[in-house]
């Protein structure tokens, strides 16, 4: 069902949105939303920029992406599209393409007039410093986690453009708590100093208290960040469901954010009544590096028993991370009290790869010396067995995985996820080793 909901007074307001509960929605229910929250005249001669997650996301962004060409392309002076990577690693026009679900014959005719870049996270020239967080804001933001005062920079090339609109699905996250809204800025298309310290803040909390919370002190962050942005922003936000696309809202960032985590919290959290000795997590082709494949741990970190082991299984995964490897095999994987409590030794360190290698790692502990796992972390990828070693996780060969060896046995305290990283499970009645942050950080 269509509903409308403009507030003029209300400065996270929702224009429009679409549930349609057990059902899909269609793409004419989505290009309603479309026409009720863009109208072409206001449109008119107008400069449109359109954010968009990478391959590691899904959900339908061609038919966003269709649906506001046809609505207001043949209005704008210009309608581009900027790749919100993060750190991840550039797309190419093919890559771009599929990501739009257009062909390249599509490109090169009906939209060869839409310029595709790709976010530059780690290079000065192509980011604007935007204002500062105070060392005081910080404190209060985060609840005196941290008290540092924080540049905030992101993709100059937003300040081109008269109007930007963000396109992104919405689930639980191990960084902010449910991913979308303003995270599509933030660390879409933001500089690695913000995106280092709310990660690791992130992992400060522990993936287990952050994931599918909706108000965390990283979402509080990221929406202070995103106020500062003064480019007008238009946010699509969609949950997909089993069956496609189960709910799309369109508004400002924080208001559609807001309606569609509610939705995401229904759909996207399986509760068990017990925690799983053994858990076989199946990676998708999306994720080809272990820097997202490790999606695979976070979400299923709840229900993995004490003393058990989770299994990421991916031979398709052949690398670390292309961008942050180098780092990860020096550092390893580990909790995060072994850094906490030796944090002159790693504060050095990019903070957002330290958060991946908690993430990853789990809850331990580290106690005179000695690194306790709460469970195990064993890859079944296409990294050798000797960097599994060297990067402190355990090591399967994956031809020797029958994924029907763990299917069906969830009384027996084993469970298969066929296609892990975007549904997060957790426990009935949560653990009470799910802990958050201890001491205060400068």
């Amino acid at each position: 069902m269509l509903r409308h909901c403009v507030n003029a007074n209300n400065p996270t307001s929702v224009l429009a949105k679409c549930e349609p509960g057990s059902r899909r929605v269609s793409a004419g229910q989505a290009a309603e939303v479309v026409a009720a929250s863009c109208p072409a005249e206001a449109y008119r001669h107008k400069r449109v920029l359109l954010i968009v997650p990478d391959g590691t996301r899904t959900a339908p962004i061609g038919l966003m992406f269709k649906a506001l060409f046809s609505q207001i392309g043949g209005v704008t002076d210009r309608f581009d599209v900027l790749i919100a990577l993060g750190t991840h690693q550039p797309m190419n026009e093919a890559a771009i393409c599929r990501r739009l679900e257009i062909s390249l014959e599509e490109r090169r005719a009906a939209y060869r007039n839409v310029a595709f870049h790709n976010h530059a996270w780690n290079d000065p020239a192509a980011l604007r410093e935007i204002g500062t967080l105070t060392a005081d804001e910080i404190s209060r933001l985060t609840g005196g986690l941290f008290s540092m005062q924080m540049a905030v920079e992101v993709n100059r090339l937003l300040f081109e453009y008269d109007q930007v609109i963000i396109i992104g699905p919405v689930f639980p996250h191990e960084v902010v708590g449910f991913s979308g809204g303003n995270k599509y800025l933030f660390p879409g298309v933001a500089g690695p100093r913000l995106l280092n310290f709310f990660h690791w803040l992130g992992a400060v909390v522990t993936n287990p208290m952050i994931n599918g919370s909706k108000w965390t002190p990283v979402r509080r962050i990221v929406d202070r960040a995103g106020a500062m942005v003064s480019v007008p922003k238009l946010c699509f936000c969609l949950v997909v469901g089993e069956n496609g696309l189960a709910g799309l809202y369109a508004g400002t960032p924080e208001g559609a954010w807001d309606a569609a985590s509610e939705l995401s919290r229904q759909l996207h959290i399986t509760r068990k009544d017990a925690p799983f000795h053994s858990i076989l997590s199946c990676a998708p082709a999306m994720y080809d590096e272990l820097w997202t494949g490790g999606k695979c741990m976070y979400k299923l970190e709840p229900v993995l028993a004490d003393g058990g082991e989770l299994i990421i299984y991916a031979p398709h995964i052949k690398e670390i991370c292309v961008t942050h490897g180098r780092t990860l095999l020096e550092i390893g994987y580990h909790c995060r009290d072994y850094y906490l409590k030796q944090w002159d030794r790693f504060k050095q360190f990019p903070w957002g790869v330290l958060a991946h290698s908690t993430h990853v790692y789990g809850v331990g502990s580290f106690d005179h010396g000695v690194e306790t796992p709460r469970a195990r972390v064993t890859l079944a990828t296409g990294i050798p067995q000797a960097v599994c070693r060297r990067i402190n996780l355990g090591y399967r060969d994956p031809s020797s995985i029958r994924k029907e060896d763990f299917a069906n046995r969830e009384a027996e305290g084993v469970l298969l996820v066929p296609r892990a990283g975007e549904m997060l499970y957790q426990l009935k009645s949560p653990p009470a080793w799910a802990g958050g942050a201890e001491a205060p950080m400068a």
